[in-house]
């Protein structure tokens, strides 16, 4: 049976595998539908990271698939490589505008994947940052509006914090690793039961909150008056 993509040219000359379809979805799935790509474009939601960075959060990926795709993000506008500045050595990867923009495409694939997490297998890796998206939009419903804030997460696995509000540039990332270097507004301590409940949309974070699932610390402020912990 013949495949259902085959190579074609770009308009900058270089070989693509293409499902050469005039329809949106088809040239989108075109830049990002192979495997790897959507997960790296998750990684660099956090900010510029290095290449040994990128593979330590992406295991099962090989040293050539990596290489592979981050340099056709480059050529598809997703992503660029700099040199980082002194005194700092070495190289990291970025996303562009374009790269950043896939944020609400990431959010909803988590969003429709959360109902089949169920329990961790025995073969899945973890990472405490790959759930910054799924409790980024949990914590957003929870305000009900785009306030900018700070907010520590805080799992047995590790911890990470998310910035809210309109503001994603290439210099202020959704999430990052550890506390944030901010004042955080909140800190929220939870475990992976947790996470999937409000992933997949079972638990409010209010109703965790509540219930004592999900323990919150911070002041006053729009997410903490959402939450009732503002006294």
């Amino acid at each position: 049976m013949p495949s259902q993509r085959h190579a074609s040219t770009t308009s900058q000359g270089r070989s693509r595998r293409s499902y050469d379809q005039f329809c949106a979805m088809a040239r989108a799935l075109d830049s990002v539908g192979d495997r790897w790509t959507l997960l790296i474009v998750r990684e660099l939601l956090a900010g510029p990271r290095r290449y040994t960075d990128l593979h330590a959060d992406l295991p099962g990926v090989s040293t050539d698939v990596l290489a592979a795709r981050l340099k056709q993000m480059e050529g598809e506008g997703l992503a660029e490589r700099r040199r980082q500045p002194r005194p700092a050595s070495g190289y990291v990867y970025e996303l562009t505008e374009r790269g950043r923009a896939l944020l609400p495409v990431l959010t909803a694939l988590a969003s429709w994947g959360a109902p089949a997490l169920g329990k961790p297998r025995a073969t899945d890796a973890v990472r405490a940052h790959w759930w910054a998206l799924p409790l980024r939009d949990a914590v957003r419903r929870a305000i009900g509006t785009e306030a900018a804030a700070m907010v520590d997460v805080i799992l047995p696995e590790g911890a990470f914090h998310l910035r809210l509000g309109d503001g994603h540039t290439k210099d202020t990332p959704l999430y990052g690793e550890g506390p944030s270097p901010q004042s955080a507004e909140l800190r929220l301590e939870l475990d992976a039961e947790a996470c999937v409940a409000l992933a997949d949309g079972s638990l409010t974070l209010a109703d965790g909150v509540r219930a004592g699932t999900v323990r919150v610390a911070g002041g006053a402020g729009p997410l903490a008056h959402a939450l009732g912990t503002d006294g």
